[in-house]
């Protein structure tokens, strides 16, 4: 497991759960690729949904969000627009409350927002990514240049715009006593006494049975004795946890979050080395300047990493999203383009700790 060097692509709650696994386990992650994310959708919702339009999953080339509009790209080359105030009823509960659009806690977040079309914005975090980033450039896998001050106060008023929406929707929450413990400032040595008192029983009643679950998969992953099961609407558990296990409720995006990686809401994008604005010079086929797919081709071509968690779709059920690692740059391509819906992320890694191919 330690010989993996991994590089996750996430959402801001999947890159949060990612960060709490470093900070909590041996985590084979080692260099985190955010997305921008304003939410996402329940893909059961979604299929029904698009039966309203006469459409099924399955006649859908792309999915793209912008301007208040779902665009969806069909098969037949015709494009059909559902406005987002109608989508907005099938965004997944724990969304509303999340304060996050640029996967703050990443080495490297990319994204739509802000720059032209075919090109993705791209927030350097840690020094681990600008070297990856300036290697990227350096070997001509993309090309770029500065964000302008127009684009970069355009990206700062949508983050500031969904940390004023959610805040109120977590003030509703907590005013009818469901508790959203991920946003709580407390001190280090206090979380680790709530963490050293809390069990899976305290994450199904602070975050399961009240919506904030994200499925990310990492209470699955962490848990030492396989008694959690996560599908397609809650982790489960069968059996007796051990005594003075508390895995599960530490490195869940939705429970405390410690000091060192807590967002700032102060500042919209979290903090930051770099903004650019990026184009990719090797792939075309991907979404939003291929950007993620040609820094995954970057970090595989050059040993950096030795795999790539990605999320990809199903060939048997159109657009259902699954995770799998993989070291082969033509299944990272393949795999290129948002889904805009969730599915248990971790779930590749649990099954390389237990050996399963």
């Amino acid at each position: 497991m330690s010989k993996r060097r991994i590089a996750m692509v996430g959402t801001p709650c999947e890159i949060m759960a990612a960060s709490k696994l470093q900070y909590y386990t041996d985590s084979p992650i080692d260099v985190k690729l955010g997305l921008f994310c304003m939410e996402n959708f329940s893909y059961k919702y979604f299929v029904n949904l698009l039966s309203e339009y006469d459409l099924k999953m399955e006649d859908v080339e792309k999915f793209q969000i912008e301007k208040g509009f779902v665009f969806l790209l069909l098969k037949t080359k015709q494009t059909v627009k559902i406005p987002l105030s109608v989508a907005k009823r099938i965004i997944r509960k724990n969304c509303n409350i999340c304060v996050e659009l640029t996967s703050e806690t990443s080495d490297i977040s990319i994204g739509s927002i802000g720059s032209e079309d075919g090109w993705s914005t791209l927030i350097i975090r840690t020094k681990k990514g600008e070297e990856i980033v300036d290697g990227a450039i350096k070997q001509e896998f993309i090309k770029a240049r500065d964000l302008t001050e127009s684009q970069f106060k355009f990206l700062n008023k949508l983050a500031e715009g969904k940390i004023a929406k959610n805040l109120e929707n977590i003030e509703r929450r907590e005013f009818l006593a469901r508790p959203v413990l991920y946003q709580r400032e407390k001190s280090d040595n206090s979380i680790n006494k709530e963490n050293t008192e809390s069990n899976f029983m305290d994450l199904k009643y602070n975050v399961i049975d009240v919506g904030a679950c994200v499925l990310c998969g990492a209470c699955e992953y962490a848990c030492p004795e396989d008694l959690i099961t996560i599908d397609d609407t809650k982790p489960r558990k069968r059996g007796e946890c051990p005594e003075d296990c508390h895995a599960c409720f530490r490195v869940c995006p939705r429970t405390f979050i410690h000091e060192d990686l807590r967002n700032d809401n102060s500042k919209p994008i979290g903090d930051f080395i770099k903004v650019l604005s990026v184009k990719s010079i090797k792939h075309t086929q991907g979404q939003d300047g291929s950007i993620v797919t040609t820094l995954l081709d970057y970090l595989l071509s050059n040993k950096i990493v030795t795999d790539a968690l990605i999320v990809d779709k199903k060939d048997d059920l159109a657009w259902k999203p699954y995770a799998k690692i993989t070291n082969a740059i033509d299944e990272v391509v393949k795999s290129g383009g948002t889904k805009y819906s969730v599915c248990p992320v971790f779930k590749p890694l649990k099954d390389l700790k237990e050996g399963v191919n």
